[in-house]
């Protein structure tokens, strides 16, 4: 039987799903927290997991396939050093997607796909909050020199005789 075996070909061409693909996998793995729609977020996920599980174990193969989909250098460092090494007790599920609603203009399903441990940045944010600059005290910027004022003297050399 060959149930449940294909994907969701979202109404595009191959070359333009496949860029879609990989920029929503590379956003993914930047911000670990993306807006989408709610099928583009399930094919999506499907190939986030599976660079997610190859990640797990860095290897020089395992870069080189998962290279192959990240064209972003610094997207697939963080991949295996950072986001690979978070998954590695977990056999599986590394994505969720969270429903918010419909969209205003075309009424699609949007949902957030996020990393299963994200946090928000709440916390950073408050304690950025205290530490501004409009709390020092200002210094005052030095006053622009003037140009010294000419002598009446000179002032009847320049003026034209008529």
């Amino acid at each position: 039987m060959n149930h449940r075996n294909g994907f969701n070909p979202l109404s595009r061409t191959t070359a333009h799903r496949r860029a879609m693909s990989r920029n929503m996998v590379t956003s993914l793995f930047r911000y670990e927290r993306i807006t989408t729609t709610k099928s583009k977020a399930l094919e999506v996920r499907k190939s986030a997991e599976k660079l997610i599980t190859r990640a797990k174990e860095d290897t020089v193969h395992n870069r080189r396939e998962a290279a192959k989909f990240i064209q972003d250098e610094k997207i697939l460092n963080k991949l295996f050093t950072e986001i690979g090494p978070r998954m590695k007790e977990r056999n599986g599920g590394y994505t969720r997607v969270l429903k918010l609603g419909y969209r205003q203009g075309d009424a699609a399903d949007v949902v957030i796909l996020e990393l299963v441990d994200y946090k928000l940045d709440a916390e950073k944010s408050e304690e950025k909050k205290p530490a501004k600059k409009a709390d020092a005290p200002k210094a005052k910027k030095p006053a622009a020199k003037k140009a010294p004022a000419k002598k009446a003297s000179e002032k009847k050399e320049e003026a034209p005789a008529n």
